[in-house]
């Protein structure tokens, strides 16, 4: 059975508070992207009970690191040690999104890991529950059990549904594979209760979020690396509504009429969706 991991957009990001636990409070509006990943999952009656029971391949961008972090693989024992029945399996990713980039691909793939065993092994979980396994793989994780637009607090995973419908528009992505660490995001933040909330600013028409919708890890971000700054101007040059950096970043995306045409000149090595 394949699945398509999608990756998300964050529509505002304000970094509230740090809390006692180390992570922080924010604010923000997940809206899905249909930029996606690939990922199969295959019972394997080759191989045995644990350790030797999980076989990931992957293909398309490299993925760094060891096998054991990936969040698919995390996802497969995170539920295997309350479903010890669960069988060997074959996965395979083929990963579309690029890592480290404010778009949530590692985090989709994790969340879409415990939708695909859930569905392919009768497991019975509810989106409830598998919102729950989902946040101990990652605070973005929950947003992909519902993947709607979505209007998020607490450290992402206390969402409401809002009624968000931007398919009217067409959406530019672009990401110059610059990475960086959300550690390092965090520690150029200084959290504060903005003058607006997101969910209020969200329900004015586009045009109007230029100077109202602001992503708190962008100021930072564009200081260090002027580039993101940079391709925000030429989506802006280019006729764009609306530009921001998602997430943490370094990727930016621009909101278009449906319809218009850019003339892009970015380097070869940029990542570049159009969708």
């Amino acid at each position: 059975m394949v699945v398509f991991p999608n990756c998300k957009i964050n529509l505002g990001l304000n970094i509230l508070r740090k809390r006692k636990d180390c992570y922080h409070d924010l604010e923000t509006v997940f809206y899905p992207i249909p930029l996606t990943d690939a990922l199969e999952i295959i019972r394997d009656t080759e191989l045995g009970i644990l350790p030797n029971d999980l076989r990931l391949t992957t293909s398309g961008l490299p993925i760094d690191g060891n096998q054991d972090n990936n969040l698919c693989v995390k996802a497969y024992h995170l539920l295997k040690k309350d479903f010890p029945a669960l069988p060997a399996i074959q996965m395979h990713l083929h990963k579309v999104i690029p890592m480290g980039a404010g778009l949530g691909g590692g985090s989709a793939d994790g969340a879409f890991a415990l939708k695909l065993l859930n569905n392919q092994f009768h497991l019975g979980l509810s989106a409830e529950q598998l919102i729950a396994y989902s946040l101990q793989l990652g605070s973005d994780c929950p947003f992909f059990i519902l993947n709607k637009p979505c209007f998020a607090t607490g450290r992402g995973e206390v969402m409401d549904v809002i009624d968000l419908d931007l398919s009217a528009y067409q959406f530019l992505i672009v990401n110059p594979q610059i990475h960086i660490g959300t550690g390092w995001a965090f520690s150029h933040i200084t959290p504060a209760i903005p003058k607006r909330c997101v969910k209020e600013i969200i329900q004015q028409p586009i045009h109007t979020w230029t100077d109202a919708l602001i992503n708190d890890f962008e100021a930072p971000a564009i200081a260090q690396y002027p580039e993101i700054g940079e391709i925000k101007a030429t989506l802006y040059q280019q006729g764009a509504i609306y530009s921001s950096m998602t997430g943490s970043g370094s990727t930016v995306f621009g909101i278009f009429e449906k319809g218009q045409t850019t003339e892009l000149f970015f380097p070869k090595h940029y990542f570049v969706y159009r969708g």
